[in-house]
C-alpha cells in the first residue's frame, strides 16, 4: 500500500516557480533549495495525482486559477476565512467541493485539498488515496499494464459504473479469474469483456469520496448526539431540575444545528441532480479527451495544408522554369 505521507515533488511540476513553494510537511524547503519570501495569499494545498501520490504545494490563487481554469469567485468558495454554504460546482476543467470539512478542487487527473492538515481531514485523505490507487490499478489493468496477481479484483468492483454492476452482479463476480484462470488474463481484454464493464472516470471516484466523507461526518455527529440524548431525556423524565433541563436544551440546540447542515448538503445535491447542464459539466475526462482529439485533428489538418502549400509551390516553380 502506498504511504499516505506526501512525497517529494517531481521534476517538471506544472505550477510556475514564482507562485509556489513545494515541501514536505514541516520541511519548508523551497524549489531550488534556497529560502525566499513567499508570495502574498499563498496557501498550502495537498495535491493527489492520478496514481495516488501526494505532495504539499504552497501556491497562490493565480497559480491555482491557471492550473484548474477556475475564476477567482469560485476559489473564494473554499476560503476558510469566509463562510460559504455547502457547494458543489461543475466547471469546464474542474469540480469545486465545499461540503462540511471537505474543501477540494477535482480535475480529470488530480485532487487539490486546501485544509489537508486538519486532523478531521486526514482520514479522508487516506481513504481518497486508497480509492485513487485502486482506480489507477483498474485503469492500468484495462490498458494491459497489470497482471492478474497485481490487481485487487474485489476493490475494483467498487470502481465500476453502478448501472453495469446492477445489470448482472452474478456474472460480474463469476467473471473474475480464479487461480485456474490466471494464465488466461491479458490486461484490458480480461476486464472489459465482463459484460462491457467500464471503470468510472477519475473525477467521479474523487467526487464520490468527498460526498461520502461529508455525509459520514454528519452521520457520526448525529449518532453521537443520539447517544447523549437518550440518557439526558431519561434523567429529565425521572427528575425535573435546572441542570437536566439545561442539558436537554443544549442537545436540542445541537440537533437544530446538525439538521440545518444536513439540509444544506441535501439541497445542494438535489439542485445539482435536477440540472442536466451542471451534471454534464462534471464529465471532465470526456471533455479532456474530446479536446485532445480536436487538437490532434486540427494539427493533422494544418500539417496537411502545409504539405499542399509545399506541393503547389513546387508546381509553380516548375511551371516558371519551363
Amino acid at each position: 500500500m502506498r504511504s499516505s505521507h506526501p512525497q517529494p515533488p517531481k521534476s517538471g511540476f506544472a505550477f510556475p516557480e514564482e507562485d509556489i513553494d513545494i515541501s514536505r510537511y514541516g520541511g519548508g524547503v523551497s524549489v531550488g533549495g534556497g529560502l525566499r519570501k513567499k508570495a502574498t495569499g499563498v496557501r498550502p494545498w495537498l495535491l493527489l495525482d492520478a496514481t495516488g501520490q501526494a505532495q504539499v504545494v504552497e501556491a497562490g490563487k493565480h497559480a491555482i486559477m491557471r492550473r484548474t481554469g477556475l475564476p477567482a469567485r469560485d476559489l473564494r468558495i473554499l476560503d476558510p476565512l469566509l463562510s460559504y454554504p455547502s457547494t458543489v460546482l461543475g466547471r469546464e476543467r474542474a469540480i469545486v467541493i465545499n461540503l462540511e470539512h471537505i474543501k477540494a478542487i477535482i480535475t480529470a487527473q488530480e485532487v487539490l485539498l486546501l485544509n489537508s492538515r486538519d486532523p478531521s481531514v486526514m482520514p479522508f485523505v487516506e481513504e481518497l488515496q486508497r480509492r485513487i490507487l485502486r482506480h489507477h490499478h483498474a485503469t492500468k489493468s484495462q490498458e494491459g499494464g497489470f497482471n492478474a496477481d497485481d490487481t485487487d479484483w474485489t476493490n475494483l468492483y467498487d470502481l465500476v459504473e453502478p448501472q453495469s454492476r446492477s445489470n448482472s452482479p452474478q456474472k460480474f463476480s463469476a467473471g473474475f479469474p480464479g487461480k485456474e484462470d490466471e494464465g488466461k488474463v491479458e490486461g484490458r481484454g480480461a476486464f472489459d469483456k465482463q459484460d462491457g464493464l467500464k471503470v468510472l472516470p477519475f473525477e467521479f471516484i474523487a467526487l464520490e469520496a468527498c460526498l461520502e466523507a461529508a455525509c459520514s461526518c454528519l452521520e457520526n455527529e448525529a449518532r453521537t448526539l443520539e447517544q447523549e440524548a437518550h440518557p439526558a431525556l431519561d434523567k429529565l423524565t425521572s427528575k425535573i431540575s435546572t441542570l437536566n433541563l439545561e442539558r436537554v436544551r443544549q442537545i436540542k440546540s445541537r440537533l437544530v444545528a446538525i439538521t440545518g447542515r444536513v439540509q444544506k448538503v441535501r439541497d445542494e445535491l438535489e439542485q445539482l441532480l435536477d440540472d442536466d447542464e451542471d451534471m454534464a459539466e462534471m464529465y471532465l475526462t470526456d471533455k479532456m479527451v474530446q479536446q485532445h482529439l480536436e487538437n490532434s485533428s486540427q494539427s493533422s489538418m494544418d500539417e496537411h495544408d502545409g504539405m499542399d502549400d509545399v506541393a503547389r509551390s513546387d508546381m509553380d516553380d516548375r511551371h516558371d522554369s519551363c
